[in-house]
């Protein structure tokens, strides 16, 4: 999947990795995230496959940088995907859940602080989904004004975020209830 985030964001203009990285967190990270280390050997894959191609740009001051454009091949290879139908639901992954399923109800305060941080992070998210996020999207259009039109799906994949934490943040509200009432 990342290969897609990738070759989509490649799309709009060349970017670097560290770019990539950037625009990842404010965009896609709603629903994917990549660690730099990641989206590195991806692109050398992309590049290897002629989806992509580099260049060094030199920069005073600072070591030069590599940038990648997408290829005709990568564009194809992006529409092909695009027009595939996705015909299963994917599982979520969580850690907490993981954490409340097996919890021991002699242990109902560690679970509770554990919970109570977990409602901070979510809320914190929360905020960045109605403030920060998009502020990122109106700078990227104010940059490339031809994206306006993108820019309503970009938003769409950011309110699924602000739903999502805001879904999250009921269900955290309820589960403390349930285990402040534990014995």
């Amino acid at each position: 999947m990342l290969k897609y985030i990738l070759l989509g964001l490649l799309e709009y203009r060349p970017m670097s990795g560290y770019d990539l990285e950037s625009w990842i967190s404010v965009s896609a990270g709603n629903f994917w995230h990549a660690k730099l280390s990641q989206i590195y050997t991806t692109l050398k894959s992309l590049e290897a496959s002629q989806h992509v191609v580099s260049h060094i740009e030199p920069q005073e001051g600072r070591p030069d940088r590599r940038v990648y454009q997408i290829t005709e091949a990568g564009r194809a290879d992006m529409q092909a995907w695009l027009r595939e139908p996705i015909t299963e639901t994917e599982t979520k992954k969580d850690g907490l859940l993981v954490k409340v399923f097996f919890q021991s109800p002699q242990e109902k305060q560690t679970l509770l602080t554990q919970l109570r941080l977990q409602m901070t992070l979510h809320q914190q998210k929360l905020a960045e989904y109605r403030q920060h996020t998009p502020l990122a999207i109106q700078q990227m259009i104010d940059g490339q004004p031809e994206l306006v039109g993108n820019a309503l799906l970009w938003d769409s994949t950011r309110r699924f975020g602000e739903l999502y934490e805001t879904m999250y943040i009921a269900w955290l509200e309820e589960t403390i209830g349930r285990v402040d009432q534990m014995l």
